[in-house]
Protein backbone atom coordinates (compact mmCIF):
# COMPACT_ATOMS: atom_id res chain seq x y z
CA UNK A 1 0.00 0.00 0.00
CA UNK A 2 1.56 3.17 -1.07
CA UNK A 3 0.17 6.80 -0.24
CA UNK A 4 -1.19 7.33 -3.31
CA UNK A 5 -2.66 3.91 -4.54
CA UNK A 6 -5.36 4.71 -6.74
CA UNK A 7 -4.82 8.18 -7.54
CA UNK A 8 -4.15 9.57 -10.98
CA UNK A 9 -1.55 12.30 -11.19
CA UNK A 10 -0.57 14.79 -14.00
CA UNK A 11 3.29 15.61 -13.96
CA UNK A 12 3.84 18.49 -16.26
CA UNK A 13 7.12 19.77 -17.33
CA UNK A 14 9.35 16.33 -17.54
CA UNK A 15 12.51 16.72 -19.68
CA UNK A 16 15.37 14.74 -18.22
CA UNK A 17 16.19 12.11 -15.76
CA UNK A 18 17.50 14.99 -13.83
CA UNK A 19 14.19 16.91 -13.80
CA UNK A 20 12.35 17.39 -10.39
CA UNK A 21 9.17 16.08 -12.28
CA UNK A 22 10.62 12.75 -13.26
CA UNK A 23 11.94 11.86 -9.88
CA UNK A 24 8.48 12.84 -8.61
CA UNK A 25 6.93 10.39 -10.91
CA UNK A 26 9.35 8.08 -10.14
CA UNK A 27 8.23 8.11 -6.75
CA UNK A 28 4.64 8.72 -7.39
CA UNK A 29 4.46 5.53 -9.13
CA UNK A 30 6.43 3.72 -6.42
CA UNK A 31 3.82 5.04 -3.87
CA UNK A 32 0.85 3.53 -6.27
CA UNK A 33 -0.11 6.55 -8.62
CA UNK A 34 -0.88 6.41 -12.12
CA UNK A 35 0.93 8.90 -13.58
CA UNK A 36 0.98 10.86 -16.76
CA UNK A 37 3.81 13.32 -17.78
CA UNK A 38 3.60 16.35 -20.07
CA UNK A 39 6.01 18.34 -21.80
CA UNK A 40 6.21 20.81 -24.81
CA UNK A 41 5.61 19.41 -28.29
CA UNK A 42 9.13 20.00 -29.45
CA UNK A 43 10.82 18.45 -26.39
CA UNK A 44 8.15 15.45 -26.23
CA UNK A 45 10.13 13.34 -28.22
CA UNK A 46 12.92 13.09 -25.91
CA UNK A 47 10.64 13.10 -22.61
CA UNK A 48 9.30 9.47 -23.99
CA UNK A 49 12.72 8.35 -24.26
CA UNK A 50 13.72 9.40 -20.84
CA UNK A 51 10.82 7.79 -19.13
CA UNK A 52 11.46 4.68 -20.22
CA UNK A 53 13.77 4.28 -17.45
CA UNK A 54 10.60 4.04 -15.59
CA UNK A 55 8.52 1.04 -14.18
CA UNK A 56 5.73 1.28 -15.88
CA UNK A 57 6.46 3.46 -18.47
CA UNK A 58 4.43 6.37 -17.97
CA UNK A 59 1.78 8.03 -20.97
CA UNK A 60 3.65 10.87 -22.41
CA UNK A 61 1.57 13.94 -23.50
CA UNK A 62 2.05 16.86 -25.63
CA UNK A 63 1.41 20.06 -23.94
CA UNK A 64 2.58 23.75 -24.24
CA UNK A 65 1.03 25.72 -21.35
CA UNK A 66 0.90 28.95 -23.11
CA UNK A 67 -0.61 27.74 -25.97
CA UNK A 68 -4.77 28.46 -25.73
CA UNK A 69 -5.88 25.88 -27.88
CA UNK A 70 -3.53 23.19 -26.49
CA UNK A 71 -4.99 23.85 -23.07
CA UNK A 72 -8.44 23.90 -24.43
CA UNK A 73 -7.63 19.87 -25.46
CA UNK A 74 -6.20 18.74 -22.78
CA UNK A 75 -8.91 17.34 -20.53
CA UNK A 76 -9.78 15.67 -23.88
CA UNK A 77 -6.18 14.24 -24.52
CA UNK A 78 -6.53 12.62 -20.84
CA UNK A 79 -10.07 11.04 -21.71
CA UNK A 80 -8.32 9.64 -24.62
CA UNK A 81 -5.85 7.79 -22.24
CA UNK A 82 -8.77 6.70 -20.39
CA UNK A 83 -8.22 9.10 -17.65
CA UNK A 84 -11.56 10.88 -16.46
CA UNK A 85 -10.94 11.90 -12.98
CA UNK A 86 -7.23 13.89 -12.00
CA UNK A 87 -6.55 13.47 -8.28
CA UNK A 88 -3.31 15.81 -8.82
CA UNK A 89 -1.52 17.78 -10.73
CA UNK A 90 2.44 18.84 -10.45
CA UNK A 91 3.64 21.64 -11.95
CA UNK A 92 7.59 21.60 -12.52
CA UNK A 93 7.82 24.01 -15.65
CA UNK A 94 9.49 27.50 -15.55
CA UNK A 95 11.02 29.89 -18.43
CA UNK A 96 13.37 32.71 -18.81
CA UNK A 97 15.84 33.76 -21.36
CA UNK A 98 18.98 33.46 -20.08
CA UNK A 99 20.78 36.05 -22.08
CA UNK A 100 18.24 38.56 -21.63
CA UNK A 101 16.12 38.06 -18.65
CA UNK A 102 18.96 36.48 -16.42
CA UNK A 103 23.15 36.89 -15.36
CA UNK A 104 22.75 40.38 -13.69
CA UNK A 105 20.13 42.09 -16.94
CA UNK A 106 17.83 43.12 -14.94
CA UNK A 107 17.72 46.76 -15.20
CA UNK A 108 18.01 46.40 -18.79
CA UNK A 109 15.32 43.46 -19.87
CA UNK A 110 12.67 44.55 -21.96
CA UNK A 111 8.38 43.56 -21.51
CA UNK A 112 8.89 40.56 -23.95
CA UNK A 113 11.06 39.06 -22.11
CA UNK A 114 9.64 39.70 -19.14
CA UNK A 115 5.97 38.86 -20.22
CA UNK A 116 7.22 35.69 -21.45
CA UNK A 117 8.87 34.82 -17.90
CA UNK A 118 5.57 35.42 -16.26
CA UNK A 119 3.34 33.65 -18.78
CA UNK A 120 5.55 30.17 -18.97
CA UNK A 121 6.46 30.05 -15.15
CA UNK A 122 3.49 31.66 -13.44
CA UNK A 123 0.50 32.38 -15.20
CA UNK A 124 0.76 28.95 -16.63
CA UNK A 125 0.03 27.30 -13.58
CA UNK A 126 -3.60 28.89 -13.10
CA UNK A 127 -3.98 27.97 -17.03
CA UNK A 128 -3.11 24.05 -16.53
CA UNK A 129 -5.41 24.30 -13.33
CA UNK A 130 -8.53 25.58 -15.28
CA UNK A 131 -8.03 23.28 -18.14
CA UNK A 132 -7.68 20.27 -15.89
CA UNK A 133 -10.51 21.53 -13.47
CA UNK A 134 -13.23 19.44 -15.42
CA UNK A 135 -10.90 15.85 -14.36
CA UNK A 136 -10.17 17.58 -10.63
CA UNK A 137 -11.74 14.92 -8.22
CA UNK A 138 -12.98 16.86 -4.76
CA UNK A 139 -9.80 16.08 -2.51
CA UNK A 140 -7.31 16.72 -5.24
CA UNK A 141 -4.05 18.49 -4.89
CA UNK A 142 -2.05 20.93 -7.37
CA UNK A 143 2.19 21.08 -6.23
CA UNK A 144 4.07 23.82 -7.77
CA UNK A 145 7.68 24.18 -7.15
CA UNK A 146 9.59 27.52 -6.38
CA UNK A 147 13.04 28.42 -5.51
CA UNK A 148 12.01 30.93 -2.88
CA UNK A 149 11.06 34.30 -4.19
CA UNK A 150 10.10 36.14 -0.51
CA UNK A 151 14.06 37.46 -0.69
CA UNK A 152 16.36 38.34 -4.49
CA UNK A 153 19.06 36.16 -5.57
CA UNK A 154 22.56 36.90 -7.01
CA UNK A 155 21.79 36.42 -11.02
CA UNK A 156 18.06 35.10 -10.89
CA UNK A 157 16.22 38.30 -11.82
CA UNK A 158 12.94 38.53 -13.80
CA UNK A 159 12.85 34.82 -13.03
CA UNK A 160 12.57 35.42 -9.33
CA UNK A 161 10.00 37.96 -9.92
CA UNK A 162 7.83 35.39 -12.09
CA UNK A 163 8.37 32.90 -8.81
CA UNK A 164 6.72 35.56 -6.68
CA UNK A 165 3.89 35.67 -9.03
CA UNK A 166 3.59 32.08 -9.17
CA UNK A 167 3.50 31.50 -5.73
CA UNK A 168 1.19 33.93 -5.13
CA UNK A 169 -1.03 32.56 -7.99
CA UNK A 170 -1.17 29.67 -5.67
CA UNK A 171 -2.35 31.04 -2.91
CA UNK A 172 -5.26 32.61 -4.87
CA UNK A 173 -5.44 29.15 -6.65
CA UNK A 174 -6.03 27.87 -2.93
CA UNK A 175 -8.68 30.76 -1.93
CA UNK A 176 -10.63 29.76 -4.99
CA UNK A 177 -10.45 26.22 -5.81
CA UNK A 178 -11.11 25.18 -1.45
CA UNK A 179 -14.81 25.37 -1.89
CA UNK A 180 -14.86 22.60 -4.61
CA UNK A 181 -11.92 20.46 -1.99
CA UNK A 182 -8.34 20.94 -3.95
CA UNK A 183 -5.63 21.61 -2.29
CA UNK A 184 -2.87 24.02 -3.92
CA UNK A 185 0.67 24.34 -2.32
CA UNK A 186 4.18 25.36 -3.58
CA UNK A 187 7.29 23.33 -2.71
CA UNK A 188 10.05 25.87 -2.17
CA UNK A 189 13.59 23.35 -3.09
CA UNK A 190 17.33 24.66 -2.49
CA UNK A 191 19.45 24.43 -6.03
CA UNK A 192 19.26 21.23 -7.55
CA UNK A 193 21.26 19.80 -10.62
CA UNK A 194 19.16 20.75 -13.43
CA UNK A 195 18.81 21.29 -16.96
CA UNK A 196 17.06 24.83 -15.73
CA UNK A 197 19.77 25.32 -13.25
CA UNK A 198 22.89 25.30 -15.38
CA UNK A 199 20.84 27.68 -17.71
CA UNK A 200 20.94 30.53 -15.10
CA UNK A 201 24.47 32.09 -15.45
CA UNK A 202 26.08 32.19 -12.34
CA UNK A 203 24.09 29.37 -10.83
CA UNK A 204 27.18 27.93 -9.19
CA UNK A 205 27.29 31.06 -6.60
CA UNK A 206 24.25 29.13 -4.79
CA UNK A 207 25.84 25.84 -4.43
CA UNK A 208 28.67 27.48 -2.09
CA UNK A 209 25.56 29.70 -0.25
CA UNK A 210 23.92 26.09 0.94
CA UNK A 211 27.19 24.42 1.70
CA UNK A 212 28.45 27.44 4.18
CA UNK A 213 24.80 27.82 5.54
CA UNK A 214 22.47 24.77 5.36
CA UNK A 215 21.94 23.40 8.84
CA UNK A 216 21.07 20.08 7.79
CA UNK A 217 23.48 20.29 4.46
CA UNK A 218 22.49 20.25 0.97
CA UNK A 219 23.37 18.04 -2.01
CA UNK A 220 23.10 19.54 -5.06
CA UNK A 221 22.30 16.19 -6.54
CA UNK A 222 19.95 14.84 -5.07
CA UNK A 223 16.36 15.54 -6.04
CA UNK A 224 14.45 12.98 -4.03
CA UNK A 225 14.18 14.92 -1.13
CA UNK A 226 12.31 17.81 -2.91
CA UNK A 227 9.99 14.69 -4.88
CA UNK A 228 9.16 13.06 -1.55
CA UNK A 229 7.81 16.73 -0.40
CA UNK A 230 5.60 16.87 -3.57
CA UNK A 231 4.14 13.24 -3.41
CA UNK A 232 3.73 14.14 0.24
CA UNK A 233 1.38 17.06 -0.65
CA UNK A 234 -0.32 14.77 -3.41
CA UNK A 235 -1.11 12.22 -0.62
CA UNK A 236 -4.48 12.39 1.51
CA UNK A 237 -1.94 13.23 4.71
CA UNK A 238 -2.21 17.12 4.14
CA UNK A 239 -5.68 17.17 3.98
CA UNK A 240 -5.98 20.84 5.51
CA UNK A 241 -3.16 22.11 4.20
CA UNK A 242 -3.05 24.84 0.94
CA UNK A 243 -2.38 27.84 -0.10
CA UNK A 244 1.18 26.93 1.81
CA UNK A 245 4.76 27.32 0.72
CA UNK A 246 6.97 24.10 2.33
CA UNK A 247 10.76 24.19 2.44
CA UNK A 248 12.87 21.96 1.11
CA UNK A 249 16.02 23.19 1.13
CA UNK A 250 18.33 22.17 3.99
CA UNK A 251 17.16 24.75 6.28
CA UNK A 252 18.77 27.42 4.61
CA UNK A 253 15.75 29.34 4.65
CA UNK A 254 15.75 29.92 8.48
CA UNK A 255 19.36 31.11 8.43
CA UNK A 256 20.16 34.78 8.52
CA UNK A 257 22.98 36.79 6.24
Amino acid sequence: MGILDGKTILVAGVTMNTSIGYRVAEIAQAEGARVIVSNLPRAASLTRRIVKRLEPVPEVIDLDVTDADALAGLADALRALGVHHLDGIVHSIAYANPEKALGGAFLSTEWDDVATAVHTSAFSLKSLVVAAQPLLARGASVVGLTFDAQISWPKYDWMGVAKSALESTSRYLARYLGPEGIRCNIVAAGPIQTIAKKAIPGAESFDDIWASRAPLGWDPTDSAPTAKAVVALLSDWFPATTGEMIHVDGGLHSTGA
